[in-house]
């Protein structure tokens, strides 16, 4: 019983191997073939390229207040103070006179200021990248012009072969055929 899966694995790798040693064979005999031409053909590709670059592209501005001193602040402070403490009674008269001095502050520091602004200005720094095509030509393969027996062929070879080709050459009997007639060149076979 253990035989048969044993006959049948080796028949298995008996048929694939005759099917392998069938697929490698090659009809006819090898020769050589004159190469009459050898041309060169080329592909064109592209490797694009990125280019980066620092460049100034403008200024960068901040805006501050000149700011000598605090006096208009404090007299804006005192003054807004005593205008305040002048409205309502009691507690509230306190709180008058705290709002009053605060707004009186920012008040007095405006007109002290009067306006006076400066800039300060700086140059900004910004990279820039472009992407260039750049082309190359790459060899593809060589068109390839032979001679074999007085007949030109021709084939695309990844190589360059030199002056002589390996051609493959198959023999076979045509479809159409003539009567026998008597070639001087031949013997008789049927003789």
């Amino acid at each position: 019983m253990k035989t048969k899966p044993l006959i049948i694995a080796l028949a298995t790798v008996i048929g694939l191997g005759a099917a392998s040693a069938q697929a490698d064979y090659r009809p006819g005999f090898p020769d050589k073939a004159r190469v009459i031409s050898s041309t060169p053909v080329y592909d064109r590709i592209n490797e694009p390229r990125q280019q980066c670059w620092t460049e100034t592209v403008g200024y960068e501005e901040q805006v501050y207040r000149n700011r000598n001193d605090n006096g208009g602040a404090i007299i804006g402070a005192i003054a807004g103070g005593l205008l305040g403490s002048t409205v309502g009674r009691g507690s509230g008269r306190v709180a008058a006179a705290a709002v009053g001095a605060a707004t009186g502050a920012v008040i007095g520091d405006r007109i002290d200021s009067d306006g006076h602004y400066y800039r300060s200005s700086r140059p900004r720094q910004v990279e820039r990248c472009r992407v260039s095509d750049n082309y190359r030509e790459v060899v593809a393969g060589y068109d390839v012009i032979y001679s074999y027996r007085g007949q030109e062929y021709a084939a695309r070879l990844p190589y360059d072969p030199g002056r002589w080709v390996d051609v493959n050459v198959d023999v076979s009997v045509t479809d159409r055929q003539t009567p026998y007639s008597r070639d001087p060149y031949y013997d008789d076979w049927r003789n």
